[in-house]
């Protein structure tokens, strides 16, 4: 590491948040932002012909039709009172909208305080969004703040699951509890919490199947294990974070809205959103399924998962 007066080369080189989401979303800006301007170029004045070109521009985006004319008719009230008159008011009260979404979305589902007990994370989703990868990112991300956390491989159904949980368990430091291939997952979710309790853990991260709305049994398993949690700490799981990846855009709704209702969804870790040009989806998951997004995953490295800021975010959108 290079030293200089002023401190690391490295620390003073380090990109912030802010610029990481940036670069993040630069797919989904270019194909936001790039067409508003085409759709507002060599017109005169903003009006509802305007608009209806700026639909398209939205949905593009993935925003989905819903949210897009929820959008859409704000911003229509506010034309008709000449309150955007350019293609910067445009984007202005476009700013202002999305982050209206983005911030009832999360007041709806609050960050729950935990005192004295360890957290515990539920995470759930189909394979193939990246759970078991992000969970690795999580703990690295709360361990990197000074947090014990402990893994527990609850997806016992797919073998291969504890082998790349237990990888990512070396890669971050963190212990990883475990049963055979084909255990019970509520007997291992049972001695994770027994270790946690005794060790003053913070966190305790829950790997679990992955689920389809048509397996019922797969879905009241899970039930089960939110009872054998509830055992240890009545108040738990204190957060349940549905994975979803990003490149799926609205095609992953639906399948959301479906784990919402089974599996009590608090929040949202949207995977690959580097990978593609349609982020807009965050806006459609917050306004759709009235959920917050919680983390992002933008790369492969175990530092490539970020807390979700509504207004970095919006920010970055219109950079």
């Amino acid at each position: 590491m290079i030293q200089t007066l002023f401190g690391s080369l490295d620390e003073e080189q380090k990109p912030s948040v802010f610029q990481r989401m940036k670069e993040a979303v630069s797919r989904t800006r270019e194909t936001l932002t790039e067409r508003i301007e085409d759709v507002v170029a060599f017109r005169k004045e903003i009006d509802r012909e305007t608009l209806d070109d700026l639909e398209a521009t939205l949905i593009s985006a993935d925003l989905g039709s819903t949210t897009t004319h929820e959008i859409l008719g704000a911003l229509r009230e506010k034309i008709d009172r000449k309150q955007v008159n350019n293609v910067e008011e445009l984007k202005r009260v476009l700013k202002d909208e999305i982050l209206v979404l983005l911030n009832d979305a999360t007041a709806k589902h609050p960050v729950r305080s935990v005192d004295g007990e360890p957290e515990v994370i539920l995470v759930v989703g189909v394979n193939g969004t990246g759970k078991t990868t992000t969970i690795g990112k999580l703990s690295n991300l709360l361990r990197g703040q000074g947090k014990s956390v402990l893994l527990c491989a609850a997806d016992t159904f797919r073998a291969a699951a504890i082998d790349q949980l237990e990888v990512w368990g070396d890669r971050t430091g963190t212990e990883v509890i475990k049963t055979k291939p084909g255990g019970d997952p509520s007997a291992v979710l049972y001695d994770a919490l027994q270790a946690a309790k005794a060790r003053h853990v913070d966190y305790v991260i829950i790997d679990t199947a992955g689920r389809l709305h048509t397996k019922q049994n797969l879905m009241l398993e899970l039930e089960k294990m939110k009872r054998t949690a509830q055992r240890f700490i009545p108040s738990a799981p204190h957060e349940v974070l549905l994975v979803m990846d990003a490149t799926t855009g609205q095609n992953g709704l639906q399948q959301a809205k479906l784990f919402t209702e089974s599996a009590g969804v608090t929040g949202i870790v949207l995977t690959k959103l580097d990978g593609t040009a349609k982020g807009g989806v965050v806006i459609a998951i917050s306004r759709e399924l009235g959920l917050p997004v919680r983390y992002v995953g933008v790369g492969e490295k175990a530092g490539d998962l970020l807390p979700f800021n509504a207004k970095d975010f919006v920010e970055s959108l219109f950079a």
